[in-house]
């Protein structure tokens, strides 16, 4: 059965506490062998669209080097945005030969769908990063008392996405995401809102790079 005849997000995944829940696809990958030198992990046969589960409510999707070429993934993505049942990450593989193609995903995945987006260059650092979501999940404070706001992978997935904006960097980045709070905000705001964040000059280049220069 073709990936993207399949129902896009399975219902009533448990993940236990300290497990990623793993497409079989990825068995024997560079990413699997990060995944097992760290985390438990859990195949399961029937995850839809989906590529990992570091939670019962999130899903992660992996876009491959070639399908950021080939510009294949865009079915599947928004198969996953009408089913609309879960929040989605989606891990890019930003090379040397897809780098071209990730301004093109970025728009499609952050901007239309509004999926968070993080770009790395590698499985091995997609391991990283999905290591790191399970982890914070399985220590999560569940006492309201001493419970303290701190950064998530998926904070830090937004903040990606905002920073693969060219000549941006990560301080006006921040400053942006606490005006506006999200790249599609952003890149609906007008010239003199973005100027009065981040200046005239950086305003005017993020409005030509989201494809909006007026």
């Amino acid at each position: 059965m073709s990936h993207l005849t399949q129902t896009p997000i399975k219902t009533g995944i448990n993940v236990p506490i300290g497990h990623l829940i793993v497409n079989p696809k990825w068995k024997n990958s560079d990413l699997s062998t990060t995944l097992q030198s760290s985390i438990q992990v859990l195949y399961d046969d029937n995850l839809g669209l989906i590529d990992f589960y570091p939670s019962s409510n999130t899903g992660v999707v992996y876009i491959t080097e070639a399908e950021l070429v080939s510009n294949s993934y865009r079915r599947r993505l928004a198969k996953l945005r009408k089913a609309n049942k879960i929040p989605i990450v989606v891990i890019g593989e930003r090379t040397g030969t897809s780098s071209q193609y990730f301004c093109s995903l970025q728009k499609f995945c952050v901007m239309e769908l509004g999926f968070s987006l993080i770009p790395v260059p590698s499985q091995k650092e997609a391991g990283t990063f999905l290591a790191q979501m399970v982890h914070v999940e399985g220590h999560k404070e569940t006492n309201p008392f001493t419970k303290k706001k701190r950064s998530t992978p998926l904070d830090q997935a937004l903040l990606a996405s905002v920073k693969s904006i060219p000549k941006l960097g990560e301080v006006k980045s921040r400053m942006l995401l606490e005006k506006f709070g999200s790249l599609q905000a952003i890149s609906k705001a007008s010239i003199q809102e973005l100027t009065a964040v981040v200046g005239k000059a950086s305003a005017e280049h993020i409005r030509t790079f989201l494809g909006n220069p007026s």
